[in-house]
Formats: structure tokens, C-alpha cells, sequence
């Protein structure tokens, strides 16, 4: 007798998972997300020093500090101070907060840094407007991003999260949805970090306070904004390197496959 044939999919078969809209505005995201990250360290070179407030430098005490005493490098946050010689505050002999490396132009340059971050920020912004109404528009939204009650319940959370931890990724018809954590980390991007990056970079400009003063009491001053713009790119940091740490792991060819023409194959349920 032949084997019986499974209720559903247990894997090996190629879905079409990521519509274009997804793929294309992933790539321009990656990339005005980037070279903004880059340039806009080079543009805290310039003052690589962090305040709650209105007024910052001579008013305020930095929360946080990046610098150099003679050849040491130190970062400082709050009353903690940790030595960073050679990654932060002083590399290779140059004294900057952030190195050469991480930076665009790799040479101080703040004029060039601005001009560099000005340009992508609008590769960031009207390609995101652009991708919110087709997500509206098209429910990718609600049909693909929103978590369901039974996702949300704190045992199925934490069931993701120590799957997760022993590398243990959806397979079969599981891996044709987005996961919850999947979900909830997207979300946070699409519609907190970078929409909170955008509006503290407004309310940096001297011209947009004066247009909308109303951003300044949002986000209590033009010294917080640059706090709070700051940590948002910390936390957009910190994705990109747990989400690429996950595409490795779960299989690069696949998931690049996936990024770049929307077809992906099921994983293989394995065998219990």
C-alpha cells in the first residue's frame, strides 16, 4: 500500500510569498537606511554628545558622550564610563567617535555628511508614503502584519521566543506566514521607528519649527529630538543585525530568493 497523503503541506513545495511592492521597497529602504545610518554618524561626529532638552552644550549635561582623553577613547552614559579605545572615541589614532569605516564621507566632513543625509532621507520617506497606501490599499497590512488574539497570548509569544533561541524556525505550511515575532518586529519598523526618525529629523530643522512648533512639544526640544532620533537608529540598528543573523540561519538562498523574485520554498517538516 502506498503512503497516505499528508492533510497539508509538509514542506518542499515553492510559494509565491513576497509580492513586489514588499520586495521592491525592501531593497530602496536597505539602502537609503544605510547610507542615512553612515552619514548620520558622521554628522554626531560633529558633536558627539547627547542631551534631554531645549538647549544642550552649556545648558544641559550630556546623557551621553563619546570622546577621547589624550590617546584613550571612552563612551559615557549617565555616570558610567566605559573605555572604547580603538572602536569608539579614538581609532587607529584618529580622534572621532565613530571610526572611518562606518562613516559616509569615511573623511570629516560635515557639510558633505548632510548633503548625503538629506538626499536618501527623501529615498526614505516617499518610497515609505508610497509603500503605507499600497499596504493599506492592497490589506497587506491586516492580512499579513496584524497578529491575531491566539498569536498575542503570552504562552504562544513565549513559545515563538524560546523556539526562536533554540533556532528551532517554522517549517511546512507553518513557514508560508510570517511568524509573531516576525510581525510585532516589522510592525515596531514600519510604523514606530521609522516614522519616529522622520518627525525628529524634522523637528532638528530650525525651518520645520518654525513651519510646525507644535514637534517641539511633542518630543520636548530640539536637544530630546536628537536624543530620541539617536536611539531610534540604535534600535533600527540592532534589527538589521538580528534579522541578518536569522537569514543566515535559516538559509540564505532561500530567503534571498524569496527578497528578490517572491518565490521561496517550505522548509521540510522533519520527521517525528
Amino acid at each position: 500500500m502506498s503512503d497516505p497523503v499528508p492533510a497539508r503541506p509538509t514542506g518542499g513545495d515553492l510559494i509565491y510569498r513576497q509580492r513586489r511592492p514588499v520586495r521592491l521597497w525592501h531593497w530602496i529602504n536597505a539602502l537609503s537606511v544605510i547610507v542615512m545610518l553612515m552619514s548620520g554618524l558622521m554628522i554626531f561626529n560633529a558633536h558627539p554628545q547627547l542631551y534631554w532638552g531645549q538647549y544642550g552644550a552649556n545648558h544641559e549635561t550630556p546623557w551621553l558622550a563619546i570622546g577621547s582623553t589624550g590617546a584613550s577613547g571612552f563612551l559615557r552614559i549617565g555616570a558610567v564610563t566605559v573605555p572604547t579605545t580603538g572602536v569608539l572615541g579614538i581609532s587607529h589614532g584618529v580622534a572621532l567617535a565613530f571610526p572611518p569605516l562606518l562613516t559616509i564621507p569615511s573623511g570629516y566632513d560635515l557639510a558633505a555628511a548632510r548633503q548625503w543625509h538629506f538626499a536618501f532621507a527623501w529615498l526614505l520617506v516617499i518610497p515609505g508614503l508610497l509603500f503605507w497606501l499600497w499596504g493599506l490599499a492592497s490589506r497587506h497590512f491586516q492580512h499579513d502584519l496584524a497578529p491575531t488574539p491566539a498569536e498575542l497570548h503570552p504562552r504562544h509569544l513565549w513559545q515563538d521566543i524560546t523556539d526562536h533561541a533554540r533556532l528551532r524556525f517554522h517549517t511546512g505550511e507553518a513557514a508560508r506566514r510570517y511568524n509573531i515575532l516576525q510581525k510585532l518586529s516589522y510592525i515596531g519598523i514600519i510604523f514606530g521607528l521609522l516614522p519616529a526618525m522622520v518627525l525628529t529629523g524634522l523637528t532638528m530643522s530650525p525651518g520645520m519649527d518654525a513651519a510646525w512648533p507644535w514637534l517641539l512639544d511633542v518630543f520636548g526640544g530640539r536637544q530630546s529630538a536628537r536624543s530620541i532620533h539617536f536611539i531610534c537608529a540604535a534600535l533600527i540598528v540592532g534589527f538589521i543585525v538580528v534579522h541578518l543573523l536569522m537569514v543566515l540561519l535559516a538559509g540564505p538562498f532561500n530567503e534571498l530568493r524569496s527578497m528578490i523574485t517572491g518565490w521561496y520554498r517550505l522548509p521540510q517538516e522533519k520527521a517525528r
